[in-house]
């Protein structure tokens, strides 16, 4: 059976959020253990000029296993699942990493200033900041795509900033940024999908393997 690299990349060798420089076949790379499809795996880069040598060698050797080729689109739904963040939508220039929950990400302690903190110090402190929050579709063939209206309570409180369908766990998923009071899991609300207003949840994330447990193998 094929091999695609003779480094240890075992979890011992080569754990979660670890780098490391090994070789694909004849082709050196930098490896990351991450992946943004919320499932054990890895992250690639090497010299632009050896870009289709690692494909054909990691096709020839994940064929035999049964390896198969993703699109964006399926990578999209995966990290939907997982509740992980698109740039340009859940995330943009004008949303705080506390807005979308991502304020574990931020190292405010830093022993040297860094541009930006005093907004974000004040941003934390917010109590009616929005909140980027995962909604259910009570109908999983009503698929939101982005910029729909969310109501609450009859009124409407925020828009979705991206959506679509999570096969492993088969139900519609759409994000949104609400005010606190909408953002609270359990909340039902309604999301305007094509004209027609679907009922949905404000759900705790992630839906997929909240324990993280795949992804450390």
């Amino acid at each position: 059976m094929p091999s695609a690299s003779t480094d240890d990349v075992s979890n011992a060798a080569f754990p979660y959020l670890a780098s490391r420089e090994i070789s694909i076949g004849n082709v050196p790379v930098t490896a990351l253990r991450v992946t943004y499809v919320g499932e054990l795996g890895w992250e690639f880069y090497c010299p632009m000029e050896y870009g289709l040598l690692l494909w054909d060698t990691l096709w020839a050797a994940g064929r035999p296993l049964g390896m198969v080729a993703g699109g964006y689109r399926a990578i999209d739904s995966l990290r939907l699942e997982k509740g992980y963040r698109v740039w340009s939508s859940d995330i943009t220039p004008e949303v705080t990493p506390f807005e979308a929950g991502l304020g574990f990400a931020v190292r405010m302690n830093k022993p040297v200033e860094f541009l930006g903190r005093e907004a974000l110090m004040r941003a934390r402190e917010q109590a009616d900041r929005p909140h980027l929050a995962c909604l259910v579709l009570e109908d999983p063939r009503s698929v939101a795509l982005g910029n729909e209206p969310v109501r609450v309570g009859g009124e409407v409180v925020g828009r979705v900033t991206s959506g679509g369908y999570g096969y492993a766990v088969q139900r519609s998923i759409a994000y949104a940024l609400l005010p606190t009071h909408a953002a609270e899991v359990g909340t039902l609300g309604e999301v305007e999908v094509f004209g027609e207003w679907v009922p949905c949840t404000v759900s705790a994330e992630p839906l997929y393997d909240p324990e993280g447990a795949r992804l450390k193998g």
